[in-house]
């Protein structure tokens, strides 16, 4: 934005306290001048020799009181600029922050030293401030990268048996088909997850009450032939959690949470425990599942876009992206609420939600 030149701050800074000390000088000796003349006689011969009198102040005191108050109009002017220059001093190491910023680098930091003072709390914000736009960019790049990865290997594999598929055209086209379908699907999967995680990220939603209890037991309807197909126990306890959100948004926060459960649960007789509850105010859903151990720093970045928690390769309908907790995770934020994933110590996960309890 253009604007036209002005003063600036430390000028500014300066005059005011020049003009500060030369009215309080004046003052002061408008003071003096007036006390001296009310006790002194008046002598408007100008007779020298007898006591003190008012025409023998006014010729003596006059001429030094202009070059007192000149000396303090100087003496305010050159103090004020090193003092206003001294007091802005941390503006400017602000100032070239910001447009350091300003340039990309979000790696600069201000870290200014010295005792607690406004200017102090500015700059700390100022580098808390930057160190979350730096986290933010950074999980954006990264998170830009993975897509495009994740989204270009089901593509290639579409060009790839098409290629195939020109090249042999006696080759079965039915497997050719269900091939195509496989790999498309998976693509649609990926790319609705990453318009649902972008929908959360911006919270463009309108808010319902909504009751987690019920949410919890349609994913449990939903996801329950696929818990028997893996031989895996699945319970919905607790009572009712009222909350206030996107019942759309709520509803695939909860089926993530389930189906991750029953999917990186023990190849045969594990266990999914969906609990939901009020507490003080709050909603709580808790879903608990038995598996293999997982290290604390691996548990840390489950939440990231793209990490899963383990390295097989699953080839069933619930391969999954790498998508669900991270999308979890965008739809609790943006629900006011908080997200707990712990490892268990006997192996597999508890992850706990809570919510801003509703009406």
């Amino acid at each position: 934005m253009d604007r036209r030149p002005g003063i600036s701050a430390r000028l500014k800074l300066t005059l005011s306290y020049a003009g500060f000390l030369a009215v309080a000088g004046a003052l002061l000796l408008a003071v003096v001048w007036g006390f001296l003349l009310r006790y002194v006689p008046d002598n408007s011969q100008g007779l020298l020799g007898v006591s003190p009198n008012r025409y023998l102040l006014v010729h003596t005191f006059a001429p030094a009181a202009a070059v007192a108050m000149a000396f303090l109009l100087v003496f305010g002017l050159v103090g004020g600029w090193i003092l206003a220059g001294r007091m802005l001093a941390p503006l400017t190491q602000i100032r070239d922050a910001a447009r350091t910023a300003g340039t990309g680098s979000l790696s600069h930091r201000i870290r200014m030293k010295g005792r607690q003072d406004e200017f102090r709390e500015l700059s700390d914000a100022f580098d808390s401030m930057l160190g979350q736009l730096e986290s933010h960019v950074a999980e954006q790049q990264r998170f830009a990268a993975n897509a495009s990865h994740e989204l270009r290997t089901p593509l290639a594999i579409s060009r790839t048996l098409l290629d195939v598929a020109r090249k042999d055209p006696g080759r079965d086209r039915g497997e050719l088909i269900e091939r195509l379908s496989v790999v498309n699907t998976r693509a649609i999967d990926l790319t609705e997850a990453l318009l649902l995680l972008a929908r959360g990220d911006r919270g463009d939603f309108t808010r319902e009450s909504v009751d987690l209890s019920l949410l919890a037991e349609e994913a449990a309807e939903t996801l329950l032939p696929l818990a028997e197909r893996r031989r895996i126990t699945l319970d919905v306890t607790g009572g009712a959690a009222p909350a206030g959100g996107s019942a759309e948004l709520l509803l695939r926060m909860v089926t993530n949470l389930v189906q991750n459960a029953i999917v990186h649960n023990l190849p045969a007789g594990g266990t999914v425990t969906v609990h939901t509850g009020a507490y003080g105010g709050t909603s709580v859903l808790r879903v608990e599942n038995t598996g293999p151990p997982l290290p604390p720093d691996l548990v840390a970045t489950l939440t990231e876009p793209f990490r899963r928690g383990s390295d097989r390769v699953r080839t069933d309908e619930h391969a999954g992206a790498g998508l669900g907790l991270a999308i979890v995770q965008s739809v609790v934020r943006a629900h006011d609420g908080t997200l707990d994933v712990l490892p268990r110590p006997g192996g597999g996960l508890l992850v706990t939600v809570r919510l801003p309890g509703g009406p």
